[in-house]
């Protein structure tokens, strides 16, 4: 369950939910993200372990070993491409991480202030080689781990740093509720104004659930097909679900309180959390050593993601090259997804600092058009396909349980008709 909820405790809870929730109006956002993890996440989060388990494979060869033909394997290839899409940017986040841990260490932030701090950002961020190399930095770490077993590899870092990272969220999250002026940010993160919510804030929230809950991108099914027979799937499901969303409004109660203490905008976007957080960690008591352990810490989890996320494609070229002529191991695999990581990576790089003007599309660089794409479009697609899936192609899938009843009809026609009907909205259609 650790390993699972590695996936989603980490990048997705720390860094995209503060400024998701502070691009969307606060606390009728989170209501409807907190709705959408329970009713749509929980059927569809146990919908996928169940897949790996019954399968045994990745989700490569799970669709075709349940569904009996290859009719359903586009849908493999379109989980490859979320992750891929995903990590193309997530890299880049979390050399980020790991750039801010070294400068902490280097007590670098001491005495700057909100203005000097979100320069200083502006900075890093058009330096495109820094940027390239903290990048491929993570990548070899990431890769490190890959190259052993998921018990001697993921598992084991899982059990013991997601427990360690927990503790230091609660911690920093207490020094904010009593910070002088961070009630303001916590009244924007509770206090509901549900004239915010607009037909895109759903479809947002929506997206935001699935990609912190790791649905619709092939992690689940892998690490189902790693799950013990009588591990139970729902009381699994259930417990990440929860630590997920605790994780998150941990992560809003740090951040929120920050924004409007020193004086930022909630719509700061992705880099929030980076220009928000040194500026807490210079009230709070040895900065240098907080702050490096904070980063540290969002090192691990950044880690603990990309791990996840590249298991899968791992997994995926492994199966889909083992019936031909030079079928890959599991070490010639990581070597081959590592490379093609490294080109997509630097590619959004130079996207993002303006050095390839060409890679712009539509007035948007290629992290946040992946960003938007995998979110709102490719993930709500693959939870909705896999949903159909189970639900009307796959009865020996279906789950058996207290409750089964309940769970198909979600499956069936709940969860395909929201996502349906969201999408009408946000295409102006409906």
């Amino acid at each position: 369950m650790l390993a699972a909820a590695g996936s989603a405790v980490g990048l997705g809870s720390i860094w995209k939910f503060p400024y998701t929730v502070g691009e969307n109006g606060g606390g009728a956002f989170i209501i409807l993200y907190i709705v959408c993890s329970i009713i749509f996440g929980l059927p569809l989060v146990m919908n996928e372990f169940l897949i790996g388990k019954l399968s045994r494979k990745s989700a490569y060869g799970a669709y075709r070993t349940l569904g009996g033909t290859n009719r359903w394997q586009w849908l493999a290839w379109t989980t490859m491409l979320s992750v891929l899409l995903i990590l193309s940017f997530y890299f880049v986040v979390t050399g980020w991480c790991i750039y801010y841990m070294v400068e902490a260490a280097s007590n670098t932030f001491s005495g700057m202030d909100a203005a000097a701090l979100t320069a200083y950002f502006k900075t890093f961020e058009g330096n495109a080689p820094t940027m390239i190399l903290y990048a491929i930095i993570a990548i070899i770490l990431t890769a490190s781990v890959l190259w052993f077993d998921v018990n001697k590899g993921i598992e084991r870092l899982s059990k013991i740093l997601m427990p360690i990272l927990f503790i230091m969220l609660i911690v920093m999250a207490i020094h904010m509720v009593f910070m002088d002026g961070g009630t303001t940010g916590l009244h924007f993160l509770f206090h509901p104004d549900f004239s915010k919510i607009t037909p895109n804030v759903i479809l947002e929230a929506m997206g935001l659930s699935f990609f912190t809950l790791s649905i619709g991108l092939g992690i689940l099914i892998t690490y189902g097909g790693y799950m013990p027979q009588d591990q139970d799937v729902t009381s699994t499901s259930l417990q990440m679900i929860l630590l997920v969303i605790l994780v998150s409004l941990l992560a809003g109660t740090i951040v929120f309180p920050a924004v409007f203490a020193f004086g930022f905008s909630p719509t700061e976007g992705p880099q929030l959390t980076f220009v928000t957080l040194p500026e807490v960690f210079q009230q709070m008591f040895s900065p240098a050593l907080t702050s490096t352990a904070f980063f540290a810490l969002m090192c691990v989890a950044a880690i603990t993601s990309t791990i996840s996320m590249m298991e899968v494609m791992v997994a995926f070229v492994c199966e889909a090259t083992s019936d031909t002529k030079r079928p890959l191991g599991r070490h010639q695999s990581v070597i081959v997804v590592s490379l093609i990581l490294v080109a997509a990576n630097i590619l959004c790089i130079l996207s993002t600092t303006g050095n390839a003007a060409w890679l712009t599309i539509m007035g948007h660089n290629l992290f946040d058009n992946a960003n938007t794409l995998v979110t709102n479009f490719l993930i709500p697609l693959g939870a909705f396909a896999t949903a159909v899936f189970t639900g009307w192609f796959v009865p020996k899938a279906r789950y058996q349980g207290r409750g089964a009843a309940i769970y198909l009809i979600l499956l069936r026609w709940v969860i395909p008709i929201a996502i349906f009907i969201v999408f009408l909205n946000s295409l102006n259609i409906l």
